[in-house]
């Protein structure tokens, strides 16, 4: 029944994540601390996001700016390396409150990005890349501030899904590296992670079916939406 229940969510987060660029880790992660705990829910998370965001590279390979992804993991993958060392010396409840609170901020904060229109060139995208690897590497997932980096980039649709999701590739398997490194990604971890991962991934294909029908209101209601539910789990699961 756990794992049922960690599929079906994984399977809602996949398609979510597909659709919007970013929410399989923050529908996914709330059930994989309940679960697991938020020691075992972050490696194990960490390698779901290396299947999502491989499923949605795979389903849009041909429209990725290699350039953007280049410079935007240039900055991120000595980062989040270094996150992921700051995170395992962090005690779990503070692990908790960190994730919730980071996703509630991030409701008003994606706004306040979104509004002043910002562009970014190769430079920002690598300066970019730095801050949103660091945090990847402490908070789990950082789709909601990526998400407005690659859109200020001037990407869309297919072009913006498959680049954020190659540049956040890069990012997580520097994370996932220093996780084994550290002994914190044993091999029943990884099954978890496979498991896990494999119903994101169904997710993710199925939600180019409809990528294309969503207009821009729906999308950034969704999106605060699956932050706010996380956020509000998250720090449930910190004090109770």
């Amino acid at each position: 029944m756990i794992y049922a229940l960690v599929l079906v969510v994984g399977f809602a987060a996949g398609t979510v994540s597909g659709i919007v660029g970013t929410g399989a880790t923050i529908i996914l992660l709330p059930v994989l601390v309940l679960v697991f705990g938020p020691r075992e829910a972050v490696p194990i998370m960490a390698v779901v996001a290396l299947m999502s965001n491989f499923a949605k590279i795979t389903s849009w390979w041909r429209e990725i700016d290699w350039r953007a992804c280049s410079a935007y993991a240039l900055g991120g993958v000595p980062a989040a390396a270094l996150g992921a060392r700051t995170l395992l010396v962090l005690p779990e409840q503070a692990v908790d409150v960190a994730l919730g609170l980071f996703f509630l901020a991030m409701v008003p904060g994606r706004r306040w990005l979104a509004a002043r229109n910002i562009t970014l060139g190769y430079g920002g995208m690598a300066a970019a890349g730095a801050v949103i690897g660091f945090l990847t590497g402490i908070v789990v997932s950082t789709g909601p501030l990526s998400v407005p980096a690659f859109a200020a980039h001037g990407l869309v649709k297919g072009a913006f899904i498959a680049t954020e999701a190659a540049g956040s590739l890069a990012l997580y398997i520097s994370k996932a590296v220093t996780f084994r490194e550290l002994g914190a990604l044993p091999f029943d971890i990884m099954v978890k992670g496979l498991i896990s991962g494999s119903s994101v991934m169904a997710g993710t294909y199925t939600a180019r079916l409809i990528v294309e029908r969503l207009s821009v209101t729906t999308f950034q209601y969704l999106l605060d939406g699956v932050m706010l539910i996380s956020g509000l789990v998250l720090l449930y699961a910190a004090v109770r």
